[in-house]
């Protein structure tokens, strides 16, 4: 198997709090992994700072996306590497259509003009196949869209910029059974040999319409345990009690 994503030893602070305490994690081309642990072990935290997002401080380790050191590049440098990461909370922005803002999305990402005509063909057809309304695309970028529409938008936008890992993060949150199916179908249609799916998530909902290579307990800034798709069915029916150690943080929002 080719690597894609290989997280060294990772140790980040969060406002000079400690999260991730010397994490591994690698994951390969044509794989889905899944993250799940317990409020404040760290899941956001990890997707975040692969992202390199400012307010997350790495302290030593490294990370590198296929082949390259991406440990210290910009945000905007790292999602050109091609990592798309869904947000918890998606910015609304008026006066910008979803459609424009994904194509210059895939422009700046590709580093060369796209033609308006067939990207507005393959955008349509996405729409069509996801069995989303044709009106997202003229639409102010996520203004005034319900939770599921905002996260309908995030896998349209998945499926357009067609990167090399998408990092979900919590997708699943509050969405009902047709949404949930939405996402999962286009987690589907993303998924190839070339491409990588890493799902941070609480519960199992979209896990139901999806095969996981591998699943991952986080606990306390490290993942504990490896399995298979079993694992899900063991956390649904026990819960993290059995993983949970005395210095487990809980509650924290900056998960």
């Amino acid at each position: 198997m080719e690597k894609l994503l290989e997280i060294k030893n990772i140790f980040a602070n969060v406002d000079k709090k400690e999260i991730l305490k010397g994490l591994n994690l690698v994951i390969n081309k044509g794989e889905t992994h899944v993250i799940m642990g317990p409020n404040g072990a760290g899941k956001s935290t990890l997707a975040n700072v692969i992202l390199n997002k400012p307010a997350y401080t790495k302290q030593s380790g490294k990370i590198l996306f296929d082949d390259v050191d991406i440990t210290d590049l910009r945000t905007d440098q790292i999602a050109r590497q091609g990592i798309f990461m869904s947000f918890q909370q998606p910015v609304e922005i008026e006066g910008i259509s979803f459609f424009d803002f994904v194509k210059t999305a895939k422009a700046s990402i590709d580093g060369k003009p796209v033609s308006y005509f067939e990207f507005k063909d393959k955008f349509e057809a996405l729409i069509e196949k996801l069995g989303i309304s044709k009106e997202f695309e003229n639409r102010d970028l996520n203004v005034g869209f319900s939770g599921g529409e905002k996260k309908k938008a995030e896998i349209l936008q998945l499926l357009a910029l067609e990167p090399k890992l998408a990092i979900l993060d919590e997708t699943d949150s509050g969405l009902d059974v047709d949404a949930i199916k939405i996402v999962s179908r286009g987690v589907e249609m993303f998924k190839n040999e070339n491409n990588a799916v890493l799902i941070i998530t609480h519960s199992s909902k979209m896990l139901e319409n999806l095969k996981p290579d591998f699943v991952h307990i986080l606990v306390d800034g490290k993942i504990v345990e490896t399995a298979g798709a079993e694992l899900v069915e063991k956390i649904e029916k026990y819960g993290y009690a059995d993983y949970k150690s005395v210095n487990q943080i809980t509650g924290d929002e900056n998960e």
